[in-house]
């Protein structure tokens, strides 16, 4: 609960070669974690606007019936009234998804026609999903009459810029978890201070 000794002990396992990663629906549980590879993985509570039962509808479902495999899935399959349309912009922007299959953070926040984004369209999907579930009926020859509602499309659209990306990350985090804001510039810093190195042995 206190950013100030996160940020102090993210500092000491990066300068001990210790790998902390963001949080992931897909690893993380409700506080930090090491992981089979022996990595910290960010906790899922850590999150502002990730409350303590909606972790546990991600963390107890996964458990449960197995890894997520898209956004679509896991809102088909989380509680929506505790996993809510807040829980997961938050989970987004911190980077909570980044494990899914070729989607980045900005897609999910890509609108359609209705102006509708990627994230509201997963929880209608969801909501629609689990109704069918909830209603579904066996037929007299022991048959589902459930019908598998298609995963509309996620569109195409540019990824966030690395310093967007950091930003959006901090608000809902507290501090940078998946980079710097000067990464970019690691060859430009890189290259002054050897020059400067140079002049100083000059």
């Amino acid at each position: 609960n206190d950013i100030k000794k996160v940020t102090f002990f993210m500092e000491e396992c990066r300068r001990m070669d210790v790998p902390v990663l963001g949080p992931d629906v897909n690893e993380s549980e409700q506080k930090f974690v090491v992981n089979q590879n022996g990595q910290i993985r960010f906790g899922l509570g850590a999150i502002k606007g990730v409350g303590e039962n909606a972790v546990s509808s991600i963390v107890n479902e996964r458990e449960e019936n197995g890894l997520y495999s898209s956004i679509y899935d896991l809102c088909s399959r989380v509680y929506l009234r505790t996993v809510n349309k807040k829980t997961i912009e938050s989970l987004a922007l911190a980077g909570g998804f980044d494990s899914f299959n070729n989607v980045h953070r900005a897609q999910y926040f890509q609108t359609n026609q209705d102006g509708k984004s990627v994230l509201e369209q997963a929880i209608r999907f969801g909501n629609s999903s689990q109704e069918q579930k909830n209603s579904a009926q066996i037929s007299i020859f022991g048959e589902s009459s459930e019908e598998e509602i298609s995963e509309p499309a996620i569109p195409h659209t540019e990824p966030w810029s690395t310093m967007e990306k950091l930003n959006k990350e901090k608000e809902v985090v507290g501090i940078y978890i998946s980079g710097h804001p000067l990464d970019d510039f690691k060859l430009e810093i890189q290259s002054f201070c050897n020059t400067r190195l140079s002049k100083l042995q000059d």
